[in-house]
């Protein structure tokens, strides 16, 4: 009887340490490129159709070949992403959870969450607080990417609710997130007029992008949307900046 309850305590310590291993195991993160937070305008600047059309630019962008070859590029060959769209301070919203892209095939369910998903975010602009959301989504996900990125988007750059934008901004940087911005001046077929009466260009650059090699690509014409979104993200995923500004006709 003494061997056999000394074998049952020995497995139950084999057990038990094999549990405590499986859950380190399962704890620690999952190492990748890039950590990139596509963080969309949602505010009600936008309507529904602008959304969507928003989302096919994205959609579209992430499933092209240079897209996908730059991820391939990479250390370890994969990122991790998420789309999250933003209104006023307690609207930020996951689109699409974070996940691994890493080929074709992983990139075109990244496409098909995004575009089966109904709004969910609305309210006046809280770009500060759309940013502390992304740094958030960044340091509590599980994975550990050798950049974190958040990728903005956005048709103005006031900010009417929520902290601040250069709080924000500066805990952001801080903690070594890169911001880049995608300054939108005209979507869908409508470029009757520009959604600002300032250089929103030079909005972006002084008061949300920031970190090495941070940029902004400025859309004003709505046949270049998908052509920009990609352009941004080859160079957030090869690491490559262009000037602080870049302009797509």
């Amino acid at each position: 009887m003494l061997l056999v309850h000394q074998r049952v305590s020995i497995a139950l310590v084999v057990a038990a340490l094999l549990a405590v291993a499986i859950n380190a195991s399962a704890q620690q993160p999952v190492n990748v490129d890039v950590e990139l937070v596509l963080l969309a305008d949602a505010s009600n600047s936008i309507d529904n159709a602008e959304i969507q059309f928003q989302r096919r630019g994205y959609a579209r962008a992430i499933t092209h070949p240079d897209v996908l070859s730059a991820i391939s590029k990479g250390g370890f060959g994969r990122i991790a992403i998420t789309f999250i769209e933003w209104g006023d301070e307690s609207n930020q919203e996951v689109v699409v959870p974070w996940m691994i892209v890493k080929d074709l095939a992983s990139a075109q369910t990244f496409s098909r969450r995004l575009l089966v998903t109904e709004r969910l975010a609305y309210g006046s602009n809280a770009i500060g607080a759309a940013i502390a959301e992304a740094q958030k989504q960044i340091e509590t996900n599980r994975f550990e990417g050798h950049r974190k990125v958040i990728d903005f988007s956005a048709d103005s750059a006031n900010n009417w609710n929520g902290i601040p934008i250069a709080d924000a901004r500066k805990n952001a940087l801080d903690s070594g997130i890169v911001i880049n911005g995608l300054a939108i001046l005209c979507r869908a077929q409508d470029c009757s007029g520009r959604p600002v009466s300032y250089d929103l260009e030079i909005a972006f650059a002084d008061r949300i992008i920031g970190g090495p090699g941070s940029f902004v690509i400025t859309v004003d014409n709505p046949k270049t949307f998908v052509d920009a979104v990609r352009r941004k993200l080859i160079l957030e995923l090869a690491n490559r900046a262009g000037s602080p500004v870049l302009v797509l006709r």
